[in-house]
């Protein structure tokens, strides 16, 4: 059994008294890979150490999240380039629109989503995409900066089959499947029926939107099992089959220096 888990944050201070044991029960688990995505310019050391002590299993994106998006936005972008410059990354991310927390900087937000949007074309890199409450604005940069030179994941996908079919229509992306599949009453528990397991990658986005059980808790890697298995049962295939398939769909998106056994 091979895993990688696409979306996780262990570099964050959650992790900061038990970092060692939790990349062990990962590892444990059948994780065979972390692709850890950035937030803004403050991430940028914890990412970088975390990689540099597990070079092996700890992967990063770096990009700067919509939530950190101000109107120094350029500024901030710059020191996630120097960072690119001295530290091998595997995507662009988190990068995305969120109209959810705060308006104020919503210009600034699509400014920065199409310009780092632009980069991972012209760096031939994945992006990770966070929406929330910008759906369609987010596709619509999408195909404005031209969809068939990107590609990536839609993180967190937690949506319809409206969502879905959007999405779709964009044949090198992917949706992210994490801890929301667990909640009793997602719609993503409909939604997944419909989208095909070859379109799929599962995350945890640790230590965040841990699943049930653990639900209202520090998420971890290791709770991806728990995906898997509610994944497994609503669309009612062998965990076995799909754990190849999503291991091999993330492999077509980071192509991360690491081999099924």
């Amino acid at each position: 059994m091979q895993i990688i888990d696409t979306h996780t944050h262990i570099y964050a201070e959650q992790f900061d008294d038990d970092r060692k044991e939790t990349i062990t029960r990962a590892k444990e688990t059948g994780i065979t890979a972390l692709v850890l995505p950035n937030e803004d310019s403050r991430s940028l050391n914890a990412l970088k150490n975390i990689c540099k002590t597990e070079p092996d299993y700890a992967f990063p994106m770096a990009g700067l999240h919509p939530t950190s998006v101000k109107s120094d936005w350029r500024k901030e972008i710059s020191h996630i380039e120097a960072f690119m410059s001295d530290v091998k990354c595997y995507g662009i991310g988190e990068i995305g629109l969120d109209y959810y927390w705060d308006k104020t900087y919503i210009a600034e937000q699509r400014a920065a989503f199409e310009y780092q949007l632009k980069l991972s074309a012209e760096l031939n890199l994945p992006v990770s995409i966070h929406t929330r409450e910008a759906f369609n604005d987010a596709v619509s940069i999408i195909n404005n900066v031209g969809a068939d030179s990107l590609r990536g994941i839609f993180h967190c996908f937690g949506g319809n089959v409206d969502d879905w079919e959007k999405i779709s229509t964009l044949s090198t992306f992917y949706v992210g499947i994490g801890g929301v599949v667990t909640f009793k009453n997602s719609p993503l528990r409909e939604t997944i029926k419909r989208i095909p397991l070859d379109r799929i990658v599962v995350e945890t986005d640790a230590p965040y939107l841990a699943p049930t059980p653990y639900r209202g808790k520090r998420n971890e890697p290791a709770y991806i099992r728990k995906i898997i298995s509610e994944i497994s049962a609503l669309v009612g295939s062998e965990e076995s089959a799909i754990l190849s398939v999503f291991y091999q769909n993330a492999q077509k998106i980071f192509n991360l220096p690491v081999k099924m056994g």
